[in-house]
């Protein structure tokens, strides 16, 4: 693989023969420590650049994602509209994620990484000056949170493809891990801290805050090697001419002769075509639908805080709900060395699909509030290590000309499916109840995925 490693880095990889424990120094790490998060990719400069940059925005995000809501139901006083809002949201995310991956695959990544930066970044300006000005329209802010969405779908798929060209093939799902504690540690972060400044430094300075950190993430990228296309069929560096395996996806190095064209809709549909004919890449892509569609009950989570779990307090009860799951795979990730160097990534992703929905199903059983945030707590875990092996296959089954239309793909499917598991589990639960929903669910999730498990041996088999 090509790993496109700068000169500066500061820690090489270990000797042949000596593997590199998870602070990336001397043999491989004994006892207590292979239990922790393995931090193996943080040697590699370029890659510490990208995740440092990941580490910086994610709460900024988090607390543009929490003031946009709240702003909007100030001015309207309506739940609604903050509906409205966040689907205006979504529309542009799912196109331009879509296109974003095929524009990664064309151009230099880092590139593109530092036009969309620019581009939120400067929203997020027009985001406090809206604020500060005392602007009080809706209609902007829709606008406004749209372009962001848009542009983020364009980053994201250029970001996280450029991840299999900054560490070895070997650490991809150490990198998913650190990547992914990132984020859900921005989620459990964000919101909290978010609602501790409002009262102190108004709500508009949080959109400020969001534009310094992009700042900060903007330097970070700059500061990464170049990342243009490579040459079709030199993804691993070596041209064996042996093809790509179709049950596998891996790229064994032939050249299809593929020119360069400009990213459209042709290369849009041709990123789908790939995944169906990569089984593989097919798999984990339907495992996370499954798990999202029918198991991530969040939807009757407000529901159940007032009745199931109202002896508890109806506003504590509905937090820890929401905080369980993110708490979780937090947890997953700072003891991510238990599962990350696993070579079985499709038989790790198939085993955490079936753990969360063991985990919903308990949780929809669940009569007492703490059983029940300890259960969605472990479904967090699964997630984690679901996330972790599904982005590395992401990495390593599809060659580096797909990477980009495969992380534009992914990101669609993490959007869509949340927001489709909320109208199934909301009608659920209105129809059966909210228990019985859950419950369901997760049993459903359980089925499934050992069936689609069953069908296609080459997803079990599937190693890194």
């Amino acid at each position: 693989m090509d790993t496109a490693r700068s000169t500066d880095e500061e820690v090489g990889p270990a000797s042949e023969g000596e593997p590199a424990g998870p602070g990336g120094k001397g043999p491989a790490a004994r006892g207590w420590r292979r239990w922790v998060m393995d931090v193996r990719p943080l040697r590699h400069r370029p890659f510490r650049r990208l995740w440092a940059s990941t580490s910086i925005t994610t709460i900024g995000s988090q607390l543009t994602a929490v003031a946009v809501p709240k702003q909007i139901y100030d001015l309207t006083g309506s739940s609604a509209w903050v509906g409205y809002a966040s689907f205006a949201g979504l529309l542009p995310l799912v196109v331009f994620a879509l296109w974003g991956g095929a524009v990664a695959d064309r151009v230099d990544r880092r590139t593109l990484m530092l036009v969309t930066g620019v581009g939120i970044a400067v929203i997020s300006v027009l985001f406090w000056a809206q604020s500060a000005a005392g602007i009080h329209s809706v209609a902007l802010l829709m606008v406004l949170l749209a372009a962001q969405q848009g542009l983020f779908g364009i980053n994201f798929p250029a970001r996280s493809a450029s991840i299999a060209r900054l560490v070895p093939a070997e650490e991809l799902p150490a990198a998913g891990a650190l990547q992914s504690t990132v984020a859900q540690t921005g989620m459990v972060l964000g919101p909290l801290l978010a609602g501790a400044l409002i009262p102190l430094i108004g709500l508009s300075t949080l959109y400020l805050i969001d534009a310094v950190a992009l700042c900060f993430t903007l330097w970070a990228v700059w500061r990464l090697p170049a990342l243009p296309p490579l040459d079709t069929g030199k993804d691993t560096g070596k041209d064996t001419g042996e093809g790509t395996d179709k049950d596998t996806g891996k790229d064994t190095g032939k050249d299809e002769g593929r020119g360069r064209r400009r990213a459209g809709g042709r290369e849009v549909a041709d990123g789908f075509r790939y995944i169906v004919a990569q089984r593989v890449l097919l798999l984990s892509f339907l495992a996370d639908i499954v798990a999202m569609v029918f198991g991530m009950p969040r939807a009757l989570f407000p529901q159940l805080a007032s009745s199931t779990y109202a002896p508890w307090g109806e506003g504590f009860a509905l937090g820890l709900l929401f905080a369980a799951i993110p708490i979780g795979a937090v947890a997953g990730g700072l003891l991510s060395g238990t599962f990350s160097r696993a070579r079985h990534h499709g038989l790790m992703v198939s085993a955490a699909v079936v753990v969360w929905g063991l985990a919903i199903t308990g949780f929809g059983l669940s009569g007492g509030l703490w059983w029940a945030a300890a259960f969605l707590a472990v479904a967090g875990v699964a997630d984690m290590v679901s996330m972790v092996f599904r982005g590395a296959i992401l990495q390593s089954a599809a060659t580096d000309d797909m990477r980009g239309r495969m992380q534009g793909i992914f990101t669609v499917v993490v959007a869509g499916g949340p927001r489709l598991a909320d109208l199934l589990h909301g009608t659920g639960g209105s129809l059966f109840g909210p228990r019985a929903a859950v419950t369901a669910g997760g049993l459903l999730v359980v089925v499934i995925m050992l069936a689609l498990t069953a069908a296609v041996p080459s997803f079990r088999r599937y190693t890194a």
